[in-house]
């Protein structure tokens, strides 16, 4: 896939449906949304993905880029790459045969659950943290907006990374691999990647550590999660096991809370949810927590089953995958299998490269100026109320600070200061006025059940 600018992001705002209601902003955990002019504006380089917006938006204006299921319509092999998290996602009386002959009838001619291979993967993980003695502990890069999140708010973690490919990665060369071998050419073969989140989408169109992707294109899970719905026959059903014959019960587990984490080191640990993550690299930068060999860190709670796109309750799709899996055997198992002899050419392809700092979260890349917009927002904050209300269009008043000494707001954008100052006469009153509206928008103060916002302003 041709590649997208680094600052690509799939969650983009509807300015029609925007009622600039602030829940989004008070949502996003890296402080990356701001109100301009009635609308949630989204800061693309310090935004990563994790659709905590997406889910706060009560107005649903928030929404996700995504390529069109009949993309797939343009080659002549067709493959569904997709997580066991997408078995996860119906409830246990259709069978895995009843969804992979729906989704053979959407129009998919192969079809690889991506974590079949996975057994390569964790065998060059392991390699990996036996060899590097240097950087402890070794930061799993399954989940991309973790590894955004490291990438632009704790740089000093970068070496922690481990220099590996997402699962789809590797599950999309070996299903590149298996066609071509098969003498299907390149331009015939078109890799979809059926994603459970927003910022696995970012990552194939502007991956990190990779020059581009091999996938052509991903499909949202819930959208795809509803045609095969429509599509699932209880009469005869063909038997597609010999699609799923190289998969483990670790691939089935491995992106769920721990699927990573119960393989490496004596001293692993599995955390997840964004807010638990970055609470946790905070404490993990100030050299709080000694002695880790291994991080699993996921964005989303309950890992890929709570993912932004899954239309499926988290904790029911854990349950069944855990079920699920007890019926498949371990990756040992697989040791003879003929798919073995593709892996010195799959591990190859694992290796990523690195990644470079974009920290984003200080003030300014020459020491002396940050120092002098440090000491500054700090005269600054001795102003505002410290409530964090929002009402001035950033999260909090730290926020505003910021955006201040970065000539990005005003003193006057905060409300409670311009009340003072009219009590003092220093402004008047039609030019707060004026202020407010060039914040939120012209005639949002007016009473008008039609206004926009009207939802949230107890009408």
């Amino acid at each position: 896939m041709h590649r997208l600018p680094d600052t690509y992001h799939a969650l983009k705002v509807d300015a029609q449906k925007c009622i600039g209601c602030t829940h989004c902003m008070q949502s996003c955990p890296t402080e990356a949304i701001r109100i301009r002019n009635g609308l949630a504006v989204i800061d693309k380089k310090r935004c990563v993905d994790c659709g905590q917006c997406l889910r706060a938006c009560p107005a649903k204006a928030i929404f996700v880029e995504q390529d069109d299921l009949d993309k797939i319509k343009s080659f002549k092999y067709r493959v569904a790459l997709f997580p066991a998290v997408t078995i996860g996602q119906f409830p246990e009386n259709i069978s895995e045969n009843q969804i992979y002959d729906a989704l053979l009838k959407i129009g998919f001619t192969h079809l690889y659950e991506l974590e079949q291979p996975i057994g390569f993967l964790k065998d060059s993980i392991k390699e990996y943290c036996r060899k590097d003695k240097k950087a402890r502990p070794h930061i799993s890069t399954f989940c991309p907006s973790v590894v955004r999140l490291i990438q632009i708010r704790y740089p000093s973690l970068l070496d922690n990374l481990i220099p590996r490919k997402a699962p789809h990665d590797l599950g999309a060369h070996l299903a590149l691999e298996q066609l071509q071998n098969q003498g299907a050419q390149r331009d015939e073969i078109g890799i979809f990647y059926i994603t459970p989140c927003i910022a696995k989408i970012s990552s194939v169109k502007s991956p990190l550590g990779e020059k581009e992707s091999i996938v052509d294109g991903v499909i949202n899970m819930n959208v795809l999660y509803n045609k095969v719905r429509k599509n699932i026959r209880t009469t005869d059903i063909p038997d597609t096991s010999d699609r799923r014959e190289t998969l483990t019960r670790d691939g089935i587990l491995w992106s769920l809370t721990r699927g990573e984490a119960r393989h490496f080191g004596e001293r692993s640990m599995a955390i997840d949810g964004i807010h638990n993550v970055i609470r946790f690299l905070e404490r993990l930068e100030n050299e709080e927590v000694p002695d880790i060999d291994f991080l699993e860190l996921r964005a989303c709670d309950q890992s890929c089953a709570g993912g932004n796109l899954t239309a499926g309750n988290r904790f029911l799709t854990v349950e069944r995958l855990e079920h699920r899996a007890k019926r498949y055997e371990s990756s040992s198992k697989f040791k003879d299998h003929p798919i073995q002899r593709l892996a010195p050419k799959l591990k190859s392809k694992l290796i990523s490269d690195p990644i470079d700092a974009k920290p984003v979260f200080i003030l300014d890349r020459d020491r002396e100026k940050a120092l002098e917009k440090m000491s500054k927002m700090q005269r600054i904050i001795c102003f505002l109320p410290g409530i964090d209300c929002g009402a001035c269009g950033a999260p909090n008043c730290q926020a505003l600070a910021e955006d201040m000494v970065n000539q990005k707001a005003k003193m006057s954008d905060c409300v409670f200061l311009q009340q003072t100052w009219q009590e003092e006469n220093k402004i008047s009153t039609s030019k707060a006025l004026k202020n407010m509206e060039k914040k939120w928008g012209k005639d949002r103060f007016k009473a008008d059940c039609n206004k926009r916002g009207r939802r949230n302003e107890g009408f």
